[in-house]
């Protein structure tokens, strides 16, 4: 299951829905459980609602969750983040009530945001703050600690955000980062935050336990004469993959978009497995991971059986359909464990104990 925000959180804490949200799919045959992502620091928030792992406390209630999940035989992961520049947002059924940006009289903190630049994410977004040096170590230091808390929690893997014009995805970023440092312009300074990032996190996160980066592979954004690569690219993602590699991250979850307004996405089924398929042919040593609009069982299992990724993550659609994989195992004619308590609810009796 990819990780989805569910704004549903109070300073960061997890809760009972939490609980119940996730051990559902514990029951229902999920093998990996990608926790929403989790703020390394309050002002990395994307909205007041989102989940945090930023102080010890957050601690406790994760680890009831893991397990639960642990219990009911899956995997579970959690995914650190920083909103960055995007941070201090409403959640999307708030939006029509107070509007897309969190205020302060609504709990944002519209001025504590941060970026590598000063460059909102459009007209209509808070403007963040340039980090500087002392600020990107401290971030740096908040993701190793809370790898440690996840640790503490006894999650299986830890995905660490990269994407979707967050903190990290915006350093990488040409639309995002104009800076003239060592973090900014060429791509070896572009990359220097994450790869530090990782770094710092492999400190805390045991070298048995996998660690995932998530991508947007490309910022689908055309170029200009301010930047003739028009963002983020492919050809980069490649290339930063093969760096990453080498610097023990496990899988690259291979997702797009996020950085501009002004990105022009080709929306169809199954859309980002082409850039999974590419980390394969050009990575070897990098496992992949494809994810968005992959909405049937035959669908992803065609991905995985044609090599275009070693793992498949699915969204929206376990949101719909909570026995996804329980209803793909029938569909495919495979086995899937039951819980015991479920198992007479089979409905195909060569699979059935009971």
């Amino acid at each position: 299951m990819s990780p989805m925000c569910m704004y549903s959180s109070h300073d960061g804490f997890a809760t009972d829905f939490h609980l119940v949200h996730t051990g559902q799919y514990a029951l229902r045959g999920v093998g990996l459980i990608m926790m929403e992502a989790a703020a390394v620091a309050p002002e990395g928030r994307i909205t007041p609602n989102c989940l945090g792992i930023w102080k010890d406390e957050h601690v406790e209630k994760l680890e009831q969750i893991t397990r639960f999940a642990h219990t009911n035989h899956a995997s579970i992961g959690i995914q650190l983040a920083h909103a960055g520049r995007k941070a201090s947002t409403n959640a999307p059924w708030l939006i029509k009530v107070h509007g897309a940006n969190a205020d302060e009289e609504h709990g944002g903190w519209p001025n504590d945001l941060i970026g590598p630049s000063p460059v909102p994410f459009s007209d209509r977004s808070w403007m963040p703050a340039e980090m500087t040096i002392e600020q990107i170590t401290s971030i740096q230091r908040e993701f190793a600690l809370a790898a440690g808390r996840a640790r503490r929690a006894n999650f299986d893997v830890l995905e660490l955000h990269g994407a979707h014009g967050y903190l990290i995805h915006s350093f990488l970023s040409p639309i995002s980062n104009r800076r003239t440092d060592a973090y900014g312009g060429s791509f070896d300074n572009r990359i220097r935050f994450l790869v530090e990032t990782v770094r710092s996190v492999r400190t805390q996160w045991p070298i048995n336990r996998p660690l995932f980066v998530r991508l947007s592979m490309t910022d689908w954004v055309e170029p200009s004469g301010d930047i003739p690569t028009g963002g983020w690219t492919e050809e980069e993602s490649i290339e930063l993959a093969k760096v990453l590699a080498q610097e023990q991250v496990d899988l690259i979850d291979c997702s797009t978009s996020g950085s501009s307004p002004l990105q022009k996405i080709p929306l169809e089924l199954g859309y980002q497995v082409p850039f999974a398929h590419a980390v394969k042919r050009n990575v070897p040593q990098m496992l992949s991971a494809a994810v968005g609009l992959i909405t049937t069982a035959k669908q992803a299992n065609s991905i995985i059986e044609s090599k275009h990724a070693d793992l498949v993550f699915i969204a929206r659609a376990l949101l719909r359909e909570p026995n996804f994989v329980l209803d793909a195992a029938r569909q495919l004619d495979a086995f899937a464990q039951y819980p015991h308590q479920y198992e007479r609810g089979r409905s195909k009796p060569k699979h059935s104990f009971i």
